[in-house]
């Protein structure tokens, strides 16, 4: 199966919004790390699909704003 540039998309602004749900538990063990690794995730998530965007603009879909 061919993976397209609008899955691809499609699949890291899915992931993003995840991560955005995501509410931090300050009870749970290792929660600080958990938050730091989901913000990097995040990062480089925002980062590939700023590169995904810039060099095909018709992925950008209705959404580029919201990330």
């Amino acid at each position: 199966m061919a993976v397209t540039t609008d899955s691809v998309t499609r699949h890291l602004k899915e992931l993003i919004d995840a991560l955005d749900r995501r509410v931090p538990q300050v009870e749970r063990a290792g929660e600080d790390l958990i938050a730091r690794q989901a913000a990097a995730l995040r990062a480089l998530a925002v980062a590939r699909l700023a590169e995904l965007t810039r060099d095909d603009p018709s992925a950008a879909g209705d959404r580029d704003d919201e990330v």
